[in-house]
């Protein structure tokens, strides 16, 4: 990535196959359910202009300020009365199915299912309104087959979903590399071979793949049962910083439901303030949430590095989402799109203000 444009064998094979009839038999995403009271509506508390907002995740650490924000109560405090329905996703092309089919209001999301969204429903289906995290991205291989980066040619490489953030991010990584990989098929010097997160580490110790470049705390996941990190995605982009996660809306609810809009990114603001002020609690936190969403919390051996490898901030980085557009225009997953409009900031600026925080830049792509 450059510093110009900065981005059981048959078990696992099983796994892979029934995929996407179990991806077809939860729709669009699956429902949450939050046990904790600190979530719980207020009593008394006023409903701002809609009963309920349908906010979407994933249960990935990098999407810690709404794991965080949920698990303590901090976005629903905001909202008041209106109460939050969440969904959680595993990768964001599904996540941007939601939105456009009207099952999710506002999600937290990569920038590359951001930009493909934006673009094919050209630049009508959403907004992008904040920045959540950087970083916490890594290329995870097994040291026995690879040493180096050049090992990893004729090796197969996972990455979440096709299109997604960090499929963008390897295929722009092989091409720098000058090697070849068909963008559709994954296949070519690499095999770039699309598998679900919860799969993956399966897959590794199965053999079926030799490395993967994944999201935390997949990434660290890989590294407890053997794996070597040989890229840090954050050491290929100047400033070792780059968007991971960023916070979308419907440009309806948006236009409909400003007030709604307005609360979310208030929550937001301030359960990153309170993760980056308290980051031992705010792990325990992200951690507590992931054992309710998915039955299991993580071990130390996990948690504690992924943690530290993930950033939380306000700012969209919007420059980092315009070299990710480009990465995907050279990959061939996208053409060149016109991103002019896909930021509305102006919400996010405003809370900032109120808060005692720095405006954000959205790169020359805002609404006017």
């Amino acid at each position: 990535m450059s510093a110009v444009r900065p981005l059981a064998a048959l078990r696992a094979i099983a796994v892979l196959t029934a995929l996407p009839l179990a991806l077809t038999a939860c729709g669009y995403g699956s429902d949450s359910t939050d046990d904790d009271p600190k979530s719980k509506v207020a009593a008394g508390a006023k409903k701002l202009s809609v009963d309920e907002v349908r906010i979407g995740y994933f249960p990935n650490l990098t999407h810690a300020t709404a794991l965080v924000g949920t698990q303590e109560g901090l976005l629903q405090k905001e909202l008041g009365g209106t109460t939050i329905k969440p969904s959680t996703f595993n990768a964001g092309p599904s996540e941007i199915e939601a939105l456009n089919a009207g099952s999710i209001d506002i999600g937290w999301i990569g920038p590359s299912p951001s930009i493909n969204g934006y673009t094919k429903s050209q630049g009508k289906n959403l907004r992008i309104i904040s920045g959540s995290a950087s970083g916490g991205v890594k290329l995870v291989v097994n040291p026995d087959k690879i040493k180096s980066p050049d090992d990893l040619k004729g090796k197969k490489i996972a990455t979440p979903q096709l299109g997604n953030t960090q499929d963008v991010a390897f295929l722009n990584w092989i091409k720098e590399k000058g090697w070849k990989a068909d963008a559709q098929s994954g296949k070519g010097d690499v095999s770039v071979v699309r598998t679900d997160n919860k799969i993956t580490p399966d897959a590794y110790t199965s053999g079926s793949i030799d490395g993967a470049w994944v999201p935390e705390p997949t990434a660290s996941k890989l590294v407890s049962e053997g794996g070597k990190v040989l890229i840090d995605e954050s050491d290929l982009w100047p400033g070792k910083k780059f968007v991971i996660t960023n916070i979308i809306v419907s440009q309806k609810f948006l236009k409909e439901h400003p007030d709604v809009v307005e609360a979310v990114l208030r929550g937001s603001v301030k359960t990153n303030a309170w993760i980056n002020g308290n980051p031992d609690k705010a792990k325990a936190s992200a951690n507590a949430a992931l054992k309710r969403l998915s039955g299991k919390a993580l071990p130390a051996e996990v948690i504690d590095p992924a943690w530290k490898s993930i950033g939380f901030l306000d700012d969209p980085l919007a420059a980092t989402l315009d070299s990710q557009a480009e990465h995907a225009v050279e990959a061939g997953l996208l053409e060149e799109p016109d991103l002019k409009g896909i930021y509305d900031l102006g919400p996010l600026n405003k809370v900032l203000a109120a808060e005692g925080g720095k405006k954000v830049d959205d790169a020359g792509l805002g609404v006017k």
